[in-house]
């Protein structure tokens, strides 16, 4: 079994998140944009790193949400390519969503590609439901795409904490599956919310 820790982004594991950026998302954000994000309060800033015996460990995982008003907006969620469909993505999601409940956030938005489907089926695993259209989107060079504005309510449902721990077993057991566990102490451990 292969252990995973989901914990805050560090400083010094900047230029790792802007590599995985690069690499998952085209470039989404700066050295800069991370930093501002790792040091702003009204930013959640995760990664999922597997722990090895030997050696550096690599970012596999990166995802952030901003707090605004009663919201939690996803802004990134990224997995490097050699580890998805493991169930690193749901757990990733998973945190975010209790750290959004446990700041006190109502709802969770975010945009994603039209074309991206194995998001849009993720988000939809945890509740998100498409609620409009943002045309031409995303950009790249002369070529536009839209995206979907998906919206999750209920955060503060008295019932949510328990669907937070039926994903985190769910997850858990998907993770064993593919050979992961993840770490005590980590993002996603059921009994941290009320």
């Amino acid at each position: 079994m292969n252990f995973l820790a989901l914990t805050p982004l560090t400083a010094d594991r900047l230029p790792q998140a802007v590599a995985l950026d690069r690499q998952c998302l085209g470039g989404l954000w700066t050295l800069e944009g991370y930093q501002r994000e790792l040091d702003s309060p009204n930013s959640d800033l995760l990664v999922l790193l597997p722990q090895c015996k030997r050696g550096a460990q690599p970012l596999v995982g990166i995802a952030c949400l901003w707090a605004i008003l009663e919201e939690a907006h996803i802004t990134v969620l990224a997995i490097d390519p050699q580890y998805q469909r493991q169930g690193l993505g749901q757990a990733m999601l998973c945190a975010l969503l209790t750290s959004a409940h446990l700041r006190g956030l109502e709802w969770a938005t975010l945009e994603v590609r039209i074309s991206n489907v194995g998001a849009i089926a993720l988000y939809q695993k945890f509740g998100f439901q498409e609620v409009g259209k943002r045309r031409n989107y995303y950009q790249e060079g002369d070529q536009s795409e839209d995206a979907l504005i998906l919206w999750r309510k209920g955060l503060q449902h008295p019932e949510f904490p328990q669907t937070l721990r039926g994903w985190e077993e769910t997850i858990s057991q998907q993770l064993r599956r593919s050979g992961w566990q993840l770490a005590v102490g980590s993002g996603l451990a059921i009994g941290q919310h009320d």
